[in-house]
């Protein structure tokens, strides 16, 4: 086997680790927003502003149909320098469409992708110092874990001194430092992951894009893989770009979140945003789990809170920021599990006091989830932890929230 080296590499790789994904030194002239698909509404999440710095990706009008099937519709956004955001979506919403168009392995019909402010909308994969880790992994079965990770550095003409210092600070931020003479077919799923991952940022590209790829490892086995996964993003301090259509992958792991339907975004936040102020039904409904309830607004009550009334009576609830409702207008109010409170009790409460009855109640190990059929049909689903007393099915109830715990997201349908 022929050694490669070079006393001069093409490119310098270094592996610094950095918590946080901040460095010392920020370059200065650039800024992150997130640009929403449709300029009337703010989709762009908190924090972002058109004067921002570290800029390392920049999505533009990025528009893409196969045949008849618009698949994109003016995707628009950008990220900073170890941010890790998350396209997140049912099947078919263009999450990796997306993904694909960023990457290289997909043309857009229109728009434009900048990385580090460079357009790289015409350049093919490998020279957009971008990397993609798929829910395959793409190991190469024939060689061990360290020929793997070292692999594009041997491409690069690297020294070989340089790939043994790499490939072990590589190996040893995704703690497989032991695992380094097996071959794939010999590691467990997540092991393959980790492999897969240490071959991507051992190249220390701008941006890692990962797609699904914990999408073939077991329930148990997924969730500790998150953990790892944001603790090497953490450490290593790249941008990851993430694709998933798991809500929870999503909210646990992102620092921001984007939700796409049909090609375009319904909404770019964080997972605090995107869960408990979503900007339309579709979000409300899609992210977790939630109780859609129509209405009609009778009061404004000041400070962004609105007296509404349902058909089995009236409540509070509260207006996103920047948008207003005038008495007589037909909303959809959006009011999560765990804030709904049902008693014996009679409840004096000013925001909501129905009544109803418990047609079913689950014990799944941390609270139990209710079935409660308020007096004039509709029925909610209500969390209730086990510090409170569980009621069975056939009972009598008073059910509250509060109002500002009640999103009104929308017009009635």
């Amino acid at each position: 086997m022929t050694t490669l080296t070079q006393t001069k590499p093409k490119k310098r790789i270094r592996l610094r680790p950095q918590l946080g994904g901040r460095d010392a030194e920020q370059k200065k002239g650039q800024e992150v927003a997130s640009t929403p698909a449709k300029p009337e509404a703010d989709h762009s999440g908190q924090g972002l502003g058109p004067a921002d710095e570290d800029v390392v990706l920049r999505v533009e009008h990025l528009s893409k149909s196969f045949g008849d099937v618009r698949v994109l519709d003016d995707v628009s956004f950008e990220l900073r320098r170890g941010e890790f955001f998350t396209l997140l979506g049912s099947s078919g919403c263009g999450k990796t469409t997306t993904l694909r168009i960023i990457s290289g392995l997909e043309a857009p019909d229109s728009g434009a992708v900048y990385v580090n402010g460079e357009d790289v909308t015409a350049l093919p994969p490998n020279k957009r110092e971008l990397n993609t880790v798929f829910q395959s992994y793409a190991l190469f079965p024939s060689m061990n874990v360290y020929q793997n990770v070292a692999y594009g550095l041997k491409i690069r003409h690297v020294a070989k001194g340089q790939i043994e210092r790499e490939v072990k600070r590589a190996l040893e931020l995704v703690r497989l430092s032991d695992y380094g003479d097996r071959k794939p077919s010999e590691l467990s799923g997540g092991q393959r992951q980790r492999a897969a991952i240490a071959r991507a940022i051992v190249l220390r590209p701008n941006v890692l894009l990962l797609d699904e790829p914990l999408g073939a490892l077991d329930l148990k086995l997924r969730k500790q893989m998150q953990l790892e996964l944001k603790r090497m993003q953490r450490e290593i301090g790249i941008t990851f770009v993430y694709v998933t259509h798991d809500q929870e992958e999503a909210l646990s792991m992102s620092d921001r979140i984007g939700v796409l339907r049909n090609g375009r975004f319904e909404q770019v936040g964080t997972p605090e945003e995107i869960y408990q102020a979503p900007q339309t039904e579709y979000v409300a409904d899609f992210i977790g789990d939630t109780n859609l309830l129509e209405a009609k607004v009778v009061a404004d009550e000041g400070a962004g809170l609105y007296r509404v009334r349902f058909p089995h009576g009236e409540a509070g609830a509260r207006a996103l920021e920047g948008t207003s409702f005038s008495p007589g207008d037909s909303v959809v109010v959006s009011v999560r599990p765990e804030h709904i409170r049902y008693t014996q009790q009679v409840v004096d409460e000013k925001n909501t006091a129905f009544q109803g009855e418990v047609r079913s109640s689950q014990f799944l190990g941390s609270y139990y989830k209710a079935v409660i059929e308020l007096d004039g049909g509709k029925r909610l689903h209500a969390n209730n932890s086990l510090v409170e007393q569980n009621l069975n099915a056939g009972t009598r109830v008073w059910v509250s929230w509060p109002g500002h715990d009640a999103v009104i997201v929308g017009g009635a349908r």
